[in-house]
């Protein structure tokens, strides 16, 4: 799925114009970014949450030639899925809460 693919889908289920769905994915997408950007989480009950995470710099090896280069530090961005999107994507009923 691709984001026009989503735009299309929020036009059907909301009633609203391509554009008008385009504008509100768009706006959801920078809110996400913006907020990871700036080093927050960003926790979406019932699907997941994505955080920023700080990689050290490591040594590794380039697998062509053998030779051993430094890999530089870096941020990388993880997603969580929450259990209830686990148990959507494996068709398995909602835990219930006791």
């Amino acid at each position: 799925m691709i984001k026009k693919d989503i735009v299309n889908k929020v036009a059907g289920m909301m009633n609203l114009s391509l554009s008008e769905a385009e504008e509100v994915v768009e706006s959801v997408f920078t809110v996400v970014k913006n907020a990871l950007v700036s080093g927050e989480k960003v926790g979406l009950h019932g699907f997941g949450n994505f955080r920023v995470v700080k990689k050290n710099s490591r040594p590794g090896r380039n697998p062509k030639t053998g030779e051993e280069i430094m890999i530089a530090a870096r941020k990388v961005i993880t997603f969580k899925a929450s259990d209830k999107l686990k148990q959507a994507v494996n068709h398995l009923p909602p835990e219930q809460d006791e």
